[in-house]
């Protein structure tokens, strides 16, 4: 078995944690596994990106955590009409 970097035990330390925290809330668990999946993907050599993203999901995370939280959004890219 490998040994994780200290990046690596954080990603999956704030991975648990969203899964402890949208496990109340209806519809929020897949939608958490499939962004952590989509992130997967990214090279374990950038380094820079992954610490944004985690950054990003720990302020993401205390909004989930916040009892006001009732539902997802999110933006994404229209796919070209042409």
């Amino acid at each position: 078995m490998s040994r994780h970097s200290k990046l690596q035990k954080q990603v999956l330390a704030l991975y648990r944690q969203f899964l402890r925290a949208g496990r109340d809330k209806p519809g929020f668990v897949p939608r958490i596994r499939d962004e952590f999946r989509e992130n997967a993907r990214i090279k374990k050599t950038d380094v820079m990106h992954i610490e944004y993203l985690y950054r990003r999901g720990q302020r993401q995370l205390e909004q989930l955590r916040d009892v006001n939280t009732k539902q997802l959004g999110s933006f994404t890219k229209p796919k070209d009409l042409s």
